[in-house]
């Protein structure tokens, strides 16, 4: 909550219409005032709030007042504090050299961001009131795939409101640290890499389980060369390509060195929305949808304050995310997850599926939900598919390998929950270590267990050192040979030899990680009645749908899924 005097200060705005204020000029013309400020943010664990000092224009002080993260992620949220010291303006992952782009991280940030708009006398979108208005389309969700609609929309002139009920953007993406999956991309080509679109087809529909919908499926595909190219027009980096399970090649697009694509695909899409004046408030809940006859005309909303308000337009798109965070419809469908923790972010309770249903829209594979083998044993952190797939291997506790660590994300969970204590250890060198930008935000957190020999790493997490030590002399000379005898990993998977001191181990388990079931939606992205038929006016793109991923979704499918079907969503509301 922002301190009783910054309320009395800055004026409540009424807004009724999606033209966005003039505030960024204001903002960067404005200098501080001495005295102290106060902001708040959303982190992994709820409401961070940072008190600033400031004194001729800069910040002297800079303290978390109120925070529950959890202790691993002590370290970043210390990081971003020490960062604000001496600024004399906005702080931002991308130019501050902040570390560990987690929640964290960006919720410091955003906390102090609005300290600093508190010591300019500049009214925050988290302060605003707003009002009955008018668009052209409203979007509900201000995650990738709603940002992505946002952006092609508002590029055919169209008015966009994004409404996000969180107090931060990002949604899931946020945690994404993958890549975007595309086949015969001009990233592929100028890299020598041969891929195909019926290869990508084919491995996703495997993938799948073949309970995929062939139309969403071949769209997916289709569409995914043109979208890399969207994105990296935007300013998007996608210049590295990675292996992911399941996939055949390197198809997994994502920022220089292994870079995670959340935080970065979120801060593109940000200030390509800001460009196009889409109009981006937080702290508003839908509530429901505005329908005239059979057709959907706008959103029912809730402001921060608990007032309510309406907004007209001519088209709804629904890009809320997935169910993944409420534990009780989890295990409606899924029984069998009772108990399991889970990856996502507390807003991805699947508000989204009743107001649809109310409208007549329907739903599909709903049970069909996925569980991440690696995420980290203590903390549950997202351990990303892409350090295995850039060489690290999987043992268990009597430290032996047991499967093959690139196989699809249903297989590897199997086997990890088969193991001893229903876990196990990734295992890589330093040379895995150094392929992948992402492994620094896993060591800053203080999760990795590092030794200089594989006998000393066998001590640290409390292993036999002549089993790993075995282990890893085997694997060492099978993937210089370039044939795993034991488990069939592809030799084109065992990219390193894991022979390069220190060494570095974490433990991991599965999670709840993605829900595949969703809306149902043609390839067009219109939300489709029980029978087939599409109701007027609405759109959906992204988690909150289903059908693509069948009965299993790949890495690097996901935010393919947000990016591709977000802006065919965008593109079909501002069209039709």
């Amino acid at each position: 909550m922002i301190m009783a005097m910054l309320t009395a200060i800055l004026p409540v705005a009424l807004m009724s219409s999606c033209s966005s204020d003039n505030s960024q000029d204001e903002q960067a013309d404005a200098t501080m005032r001495d005295g102290t400020w106060e902001g708040t943010g959303e982190g992994r664990g709820g409401t961070i709030l940072v008190r600033i000092t400031v004194e001729k224009n800069v910040i002297t002080s800079a303290k978390a007042i109120s925070q529950s993260e959890s202790s691993f992620a002590q370290e970043a949220l210390n990081e971003v504090l020490d960062k604000a010291i001496g600024q004399s303006d906005y702080l931002s992952m991308e130019t501050d050299g902040v570390t560990g782009a987690t929640l964290t991280s960006t919720g410091v940030i955003d906390a102090l961001n609005m300290a600093i708009d508190a010591a300019k006398g500049i009214s925050t979108d988290n302060d605003k009131t707003y009002t009955d208005g008018e668009c052209d389309i409203v979007i509900v969700g201000a995650g990738g795939a709603g940002l992505c609609a946002a952006v092609e929309a508002a590029s055919l002139s169209r008015s966009i409101i994004v409404l996000e009920k969180e107090g931060i953007i990002g949604g899931n993406t946020n945690y994404s640290t993958g890549g975007i999956n595309a086949a015969e991309t001009s990233v592929q080509k100028g890299l020598g890499i041969e891929d195909s679109k019926d290869l990508f087809y084919d491995d996703t529909m495997k993938g799948g389980h073949y309970l995929n919908d062939p139309s969403l499926v071949r769209s997916f595909v289709d569409n995914g060369p043109l979208t890399i190219d969207w994105l990296i027009g935007l300013g998007t980096d996608l210049s590295d390509v990675g292996l992911m399970g399941g996939s055949s090649v390197k198809r997994t697009h994502r920022p220089k060195g292994g870079t995670a694509i959340g935080p970065h695909l979120m801060k593109v899409l940000k200030d390509a929305s800001a460009s196009k004046n889409v109009e981006i408030r937080t702290n508003n809940k839908v509530t429901g949808l505005l329908t005239e006859g059979e057709r959907v005309c706008g959103v029912k909303v809730e402001n921060k304050d608990g007032s309510t308000y309406k907004i007209r337009s001519k088209a709804v798109i629904i890009a809320t995310g997935g169910f993944g965070a409420n534990l009780d419809m989890v295990t409606r469908y899924c029984p069998s997850l009772k108990g399991f923790p889970t990856l996502n972010h507390k807003g991805a309770t699947g508000d989204a599926f009743t107001w649809v249903e109310a409208v007549g829209g329907s739903t599909i594979q709903l049970e069909q939900i996925q569980i991440h083998p690696t995420s980290e044993y203590v903390n549950h952190i997202l351990i990303t598919e892409a350090v295995r797939g850039n060489g690290a291997i999987l043992v268990n506790q009597e430290g032996r390998r047991f499967v093959d660590e690139m196989q699809t994300r249903d297989v590897v969970s199997d086997a990890i929950l088969s193991q001893t204590g229903g876990m196990a250890y990734l295992v890589f060198d330093e040379q895995v270590r150094k392929s992948l930008a992402s492994i620094e935000t896993y060591y800053n957190q203080g999760v990795l267990k590092t030794a200089t020999s594989i006998e000393g790493l066998a001590a640290e997490i409390s292993m036999s050192p002549t089993s790993l030590s075995e282990t890893m002399a085997r694997y060492t000379k099978m993937q210089q040979n370039g044939c795993d005898e034991d488990f069939g990993r592809a030799a084109s998977a065992m990219t390193a030899p894991l022979n390069v001191a220190p060494y570095y181990a974490v433990g991991v388990t599965p999670a709840i990680h993605h829900t595949m079931g969703g809306i149902k939606v043609d390839k067009d992205m219109h939300v489709l009645r029980s029978d087939g038929t599409a109701v007027p006016g609405l759109y959906a793109a992204g988690e909150v749908t289903g059908g693509l991923h069948g009965g299993n979704r790949l890495g690097g499918n996901g935010v393919g899924d947000i990016v591709v079907n977000g802006k065919i969503a965008g593109h079909n509301a501002a069209t039709e």
